[in-house]
């Protein structure tokens, strides 16, 4: 189980990075305009059109609090949480979050999809996205239970 762990994280660090850097969605309008943004490409897009809030809230939630959450994992993972106290105390509220940038991405496909100006079909970057969130979401858990099997040690 020790070494479960610490490949399930990289594999969420690799999974977020092709989340980030891939096309998250495809939107077809008029038959002629196709558009294929990552959502580093969004986030910067948004900023360019001057929807700086919304930018400054989805970049937030979608690009630096799954970072934030993968560092802290692992923090925790090494065994040295207990050194840094902000992450040992921010990672029981990160969880509660782990799934709202996801939302976020499908609430824009929906939107999307149902205004009847595009079409919206969802890109590889959304899965990897997704299932690097997943595996965030999961490591906590795979740690506790690590912990338990282990006698108290890592």
């Amino acid at each position: 189980m020790s070494l479960v762990r610490p490949l399930l994280l990289l594999l969420a660090a690799i999974f977020l990075a092709l989340g980030l850097i891939l096309p998250i969605i495809r939107l077809e309008r008029l038959y002629f305009f196709t558009e294929t943004p990552s959502l580093v490409e969004l986030v910067a897009s948004l900023f360019q059109t001057g929807d700086t809030g919304l930018a400054l809230l989805v970049g937030l939630f979608s690009i630096i609090f799954p970072i934030f959450k993968l560092t802290g994992l692992a923090i925790q993972l090494s065994g040295r949480v207990d050194e840094v106290g902000l992450f040992r105390r921010a990672m029981p509220h990160l969880s509660k979050w782990s799934m709202m940038d996801v939302m976020l991405v499908a609430i824009v496909v929906f939107a999307a999809k149902t205004s009847g100006l595009a079409v919206a079909v969802s890109q590889p970057g959304l899965w990897f996205y997704a299932a690097s969130t997943v595996i965030a979401g999961l490591l906590p858990s795979l740690t506790r239970i690590g912990r338990d099997v282990d006698g108290g040690t890592k």
